[in-house]
């Protein structure tokens, strides 16, 4: 019996699809299936209205078109009030890609790691997976990891089981349509909520004709959702580093009248270095990571990679500019910009993960 979980299922303008699902789960014993008719018309009643002869199944109604997100902050509201007895949800799509032995699977994994969000993950290296879905999953797995420092195997999963105890956090996150469900993901992330990737089938009907996403619209909203978790850091970093260019050019035009090539490098890289990186340091600290750790101990950390990162920057300069031989003095300020380019993708992941690690 899985009298214990509740399956909540949103769905706008289902077909039959949304039957087959629906029966499956009642065919391996599930008896709390919620859906979630978002908005529906006239056209496509018929499948919740065949659902509701089920004494398992519960529908749950907007009248107008609200957004997957919405529909899912829906059920969970519900579930928390109607189903005292739920241990989790598994949410689940109604397009028959999520298979009964599959959430069977991600409902075992909940119910054996008790606080673990678990994720059904697919298989996206396979021949036959849609070429628009292997793109869009490997560039937002990418983001994810890079940007969010979250290794997601499937960015784009709706079969997701979650225990009870987080379903009051997740109803409070933003986002009404898709971009919901990768606000999602970000809260793992936020909230150190554990995770556990469950592999399951990869299962395109009609490449997915049926899905209500909108490749333009829709990822739009979930890639400015996930580069706003990025923009300050880059707004900091841009700005420190007009302000270290600037110093650099300046104190380099005046070295330069009384010191080598070399050593001029090295006088404007150090001491444009340490204005910007005060600059920096505050900001980031501040407004960027909210560190919770003392000023104290985060600018070591901070000043140990500062240093380190002015003293590749200064022998990438410098080798650039005698490997290419570059004689003329203006031209190192083009290849400082882009070697300190480089470092600033490398600085942004050990200032999160080190420096200012919560």
């Amino acid at each position: 019996m899985e009298s214990n979980v509740s399956i909540i299922i949103p769905s706008l303008n289902p077909d039959q699809k949304l039957m087959q699902v629906v029966k499956s789960l009642i065919a391996v014993g599930f008896e709390d299936i919620i859906l979630v008719n978002d908005g529906s018309d006239d056209v496509h009643m018929q499948p919740f209205e065949e659902a509701a002869k089920y004494s398992q199944c519960t529908i749950l109604t907007h009248e107008q078109n609200r957004g997957k997100g919405r529909a899912l902050k829906t059920a969970f509201s519900f579930v928390l009030e109607h189903r005292p007895n739920s241990v989790g949800v598994i949410t689940v799509d109604g397009d028959n890609q999520h298979k009964a032995e599959d959430i069977i699977a991600c409902k075992h994994a909940m119910l054996e790691r008790k606080n673990q969000v678990i994720l059904g993950c697919r298989d996206f290296s396979a021949d036959d997976v849609p070429p628009r879905s292997k793109f869009g999953n490997n560039m937002t797995r990418w983001v994810f990891r890079y940007i969010c420092g979250l290794r997601i195997t499937d960015t784009q999963t709706g079969l997701r089981a979650i225990p009870r105890q987080y379903l009051e956090d997740f109803i409070s996150l933003r986002g009404e349509r898709f971009e919901y469900e990768t606000n999602m993901l970000l809260r793992l992330k936020e909230k150190k909520i554990p995770f556990y990737e469950v592999t399951i089938q990869t299962v395109y009907i009609e490449e997915n004709a049926s899905s209500h996403f909108n490749p333009l619209v829709d990822s739009f909203k979930i890639y400015k959702l996930i580069f706003a978790y990025f923009f300050k850091f880059i707004f900091s970093s841009a700005a420190s580093c007009l302000l270290d260019l600037g110093l650099y050019t300046v104190i380099g035009m005046i070295s330069k009248s009384f010191v080598p090539l070399k050593e001029s490098i090295l006088i404007a890289t150090v001491l444009a270095r340490a204005g910007s990186s005060l600059f920096n340091f505050s900001v980031n600290h501040k407004a960027v990571f909210h560190s919770e750790q003392p000023m104290k101990k985060t600018i070591v950390k901070y000043y140990i990679l500062c240093i380190c990162q002015m003293m590749v920057s200064y022998v990438g300069v410098w080798g650039l500019t005698a490997l290419l031989q570059l004689e003329r003095y203006g031209t190192t300020v083009i290849i400082k910009a882009i070697v300190d380019c480089i470092l600033f993708l490398l600085s942004y992941q050990i200032q999160k993960r080190w420096v200012f690690q919560k």
